[in-house]
């Protein structure tokens, strides 16, 4: 899980594996794979920052290269 803050401050965790896509319109938008739209305050890079020290953490690259 990664930690991710709303736009009125409230933090929780999201299942990184359930983000289709994201998108900048100007705020992040993660576009989940069950078609929920979740909006935040992290840019872009920070949540892909976040997601591969995740897949690090639970040895997610093993077999990708």
């Amino acid at each position: 899980m990664i930690r991710v803050t709303r736009l009125d401050g409230t933090e929780y965790y999201i299942n990184p594996h359930q983000i289709e896509s994201m998108e900048t319109t100007p705020d992040t938008t993660l576009i989940m794979l069950s078609g929920k739209h979740v909006v935040i305050r992290e840019r872009p890079e920070e949540i892909i920052e976040r997601i591969v020290a995740y897949r690090q953490r639970i040895g997610g690259f093993k077999n990708e290269e």
